[in-house]
């Protein structure tokens, strides 16, 4: 059985790792670099860095700290936020990230996704999908909602459709954001996670809600993810990536102990 991946979620604003509760009230944690190592030499499997205003912003990624970060950790590195084109792909890519992550961009041209495969692999494309549970409606049979600009933008999109659908464009990978649970600490949204899990035959990262060790054991069984991102238990000091991956392989899930 594969590894499940444990992989800290640094949100950056105006070069500031920032963190909020359902993508509001934000506040200052740090120094994006500086955390980026101290993960890394914690045992993070993977980092993933997000400019969370540059899509609404309709603005560029900050290519200067993806690129002091990628030369800071030697652990796989996904970069998303404000990737509209190929070229914002080359760039990150070429700064130092394994891989890149579309949302919003993706949403409103799903052909990037295509694009992006074709240039540099289905590992390198991540589909970012930030998700409301909103209840099943006509165009919306599974309940759930894409939501775009940082939680901004309600698109009428069924999650699960969307999934599916940028599955067979190329994606490698999908870190799956529920909105409802995001920054709560009360367990992440099992049903939307095994929900996209089960359908899809890609990677699903879980994201949004994680609190407690027994949160992360929960969604890598019952909500059938592959991974888990975690922000707000380790940004705060509440555990340590080695307590957290001493906890699952006590549960009996595999993970990866480097230390």
């Amino acid at each position: 059985m594969l590894s499940k991946r444990i992989i800290p979620c640094l949100d950056v604003r105006d070069g500031r790792t920032t963190k909020g509760i359902r993508f509001k009230d934000n506040i200052d944690i740090g120094d994006p670099v500086e955390m980026a190592r101290y993960y890394y030499e914690q045992g993070a499997d993977e980092i993933v860095f997000y400019d969370i205003t540059a899509s609404h912003e309709r603005r560029g990624i900050m290519i200067d700290v993806v690129r002091r970060v990628a030369e800071t950790i030697f652990i796989p590195f996904s970069v998303g936020g404000g990737i509209q084109t190929l070229d914002d792909m080359r760039e990150v890519l070429l700064a130092g990230a394994e891989k890149v992550s579309v949302n919003s961009a993706a949403v409103r041209a799903p052909e990037i996704i295509a694009q992006g495969a074709e240039a540099f692999g289905s590992q390198c494309i991540v589909l970012g999908m930030d998700v409301k549970h909103v209840g099943p409606a006509e165009r919306l049979p599974s309940g759930y909602e894409v939501v775009v600009d940082g939680g901004r933008t309600y698109m009428g999109m069924d999650a699960l459709e969307w999934a599916l659908r940028a599955e067979r464009l190329g994606a490698g990978e999908i870190c799956l954001n529920s909105i409802d649970a995001d920054g709560t600490r009360d367990g992440y949204e099992l049903n939307l996670t095994a929900l996209i899990s089960e359908r899809v035959a890609i990677p699903v990262i879980a994201s949004g809600g994680a609190g407690r060790p027994e949160h992360l054991r929960d969604v890598l069984t019952s909500g059938k993810a592959d991974a888990a991102l975690i922000a707000s238990m380790v940004h705060y000091g509440t555990y340590t990536i080695p307590e957290i991956k001493t906890y699952l392989k006590g549960s009996g899930i595999p993970v990866r102990i480097a230390w």
